[in-house]
């Protein structure tokens, strides 16, 4: 029941992370001059794009629309903020399918973060943080499914197994959104797609819930399970908030994710501008980095379960993925260079969330633990939002106003310092294991 409770909630993420990055291939065609490209361009600067891309996660910072649905998450429940969180996914993509349909002319609309932008950027960048609410506060919903099945057995390669599901569907658009809009004449052809994928994955999590209830009410369920949804309480945040180690996984999880979703969302450009990839085929490349995660990440979460070592793991993954973006800084444009260190970025990409996410249960206590993934997302929203602005306004700084081409040094640094801080903050988290117990360093399966 666990394995086939595991597949249905990977299912519905699988296809809310195809719609998350449905548009990253896509920006040749955004900042395209509005009538070339076949009259698909839209006329979208490198600015816009980045705000628009950044618009995934304004809500959710600025709003505490994630805080507010971990505490929604502890306090009703698997099934209630499962259908709720499917819902918005489904919203938002209702509205950015619309938007990215029709032509709004010379309109403008005032952004925050943003200025005087294109409505259309504008009412797509609204979908998209909709959705963004949807998406996230399905992520931290599926977390804890996951714990809820699996403690005491295989979660680490549970949740790597999500994981993987999950980055099938960041390959598939990677590698297909581009191709897909061209064949049928528009961005709004892959839009479209992803907007029906997730129909499917909130009748998906319909299924889940009627699991979820007859599991609730068999003996086979844990007293902790059936009570999970009873025993949050608002007097025990500060047992979260005085937590040193959730603090450091925490912010783990910000600079990582910061060198790795707003870099892919990049990436396809990277390609075509440094290494003269083709356009129909550059979106192929970043591609690989979630085929890689695929295999490796229930692989390394197996690791994790048998032997531990988790702290171990995320210092190394941590390590590799500065490597790779220093090496995208060097004044080097060799393509099969660039292949290699996006299979090297893939590994980490394994390594860390396969140790990260498992090892929150080991800090934090059942109850509060829908709110503590629902902070650690918050955190890394704050990413997700501002750092795609941040290398937008980079890459719009060092554009060649003559030709159009990019100089992306400056952005790749940044990235790489990301990647030094990670490294920073997670050998921090093995001191304070040592001090403190956890068990990080400890196999996640009785022996």
């Amino acid at each position: 029941m666990r394995w086939t409770a595991l597949i249905i909630v990977s299912v519905t993420m699988m296809f809310g992370y195809f719609f998350t990055d449905v548009m990253s291939p896509l920006e040749p065609l955004l900042t395209a001059a509005k009538g070339t490209e076949d009259g698909m361009g839209l006329g979208w600067s490198s600015s816009e794009y980045g705000w628009f891309s950044g618009a995934y996660g304004l809500m959710n910072v600025f709003l505490l629309l994630l805080f507010f649905g971990g505490i929604i998450l502890d306090k009703y429940g698997i099934r209630f903020t499962g259908l709720l969180s499917t819902s918005l996914m489904f919203c938002g993509a209702l509205i950015k399918y619309w938007a990215v349909s029709r032509d709004f002319g010379d309109a403008t609309i005032w952004v925050p973060f943003g200025g005087d932008i294109q409505a259309q950027v504008a009412y797509s960048g609204l979908g998209f943080a909709i959705y963004g609410v949807g998406c996230e506060m399905a992520g931290i919903t599926v977390s804890k499914v996951i714990v809820k099945w699996f403690t005491g057995y295989e979660l680490a390669m549970a949740m790597g197994l999500q994981v993987s599901l999950a980055r099938i569907g960041s390959a598939a658009t990677l590698a297909f959104s581009l191709p897909l809009a061209k064949a049928f004449g528009g961005v709004s052809a892959s839009v479209g797609l992803g907007a029906a994928c997730l129909c499917i994955g909130m009748i998906s999590f319909l299924v889940y819930n009627v699991m979820d209830k007859k599991y609730d009410k068999s003996s086979s369920a844990s007293p902790e399970a059936k009570s999970q949804d009873d025993g949050f309480k608002f007097s025990e945040l500060g047992l979260l908030f005085t937590n040193r180690g959730f603090w450091y996984i925490t912010l783990l999880c910000l600079m990582f994710y910061a060198g790795v979703f707003p870099f892919l969302k990049f990436a396809t450009k990277l390609m075509i501008f440094k290494y003269g990839v083709d356009p129909g085929l550059a979106g192929s490349i970043p591609a690989m980095l979630p085929f890689g995660t695929i295999f490796l990440t229930p692989f390394f979460g197996g690791v994790y379960d048998r032997k531990g070592h988790g702290a171990t793991l995320m210092i190394i993954g941590s390590v590799l993925m500065t490597l790779v973006h220093v090496t995208f800084a060097l004044p080097v444009s060799n393509v099969g260079l660039a292949i290699g260190v996006m299979i090297v970025l893939g590994v980490a990409f394994g390594l860390v969330p396969a140790a990260m996410w498992p090892s929150v249960p080991k800090i934090i206590p059942m109850r509060l633990l829908g709110t503590a993934y629902a902070v650690i997302f918050y955190i890394q929203n704050i990413g997700l939002a501002m750092v795609p602005m941040w290398i937008g306004s980079v890459n719009n700084k060092n554009t060649d106003a003559a030709t159009g081409f990019i100089d992306y040094t400056e952005s790749m640094a940044i990235f790489a310092g990301f990647g030094v801080v990670a490294i920073i903050i997670s050998v921090l988290l093995l001191i304070e294991d040592k001090k403190k117990g956890y068990g990080l360093e400890k196999a996640n399966m009785a022996q």
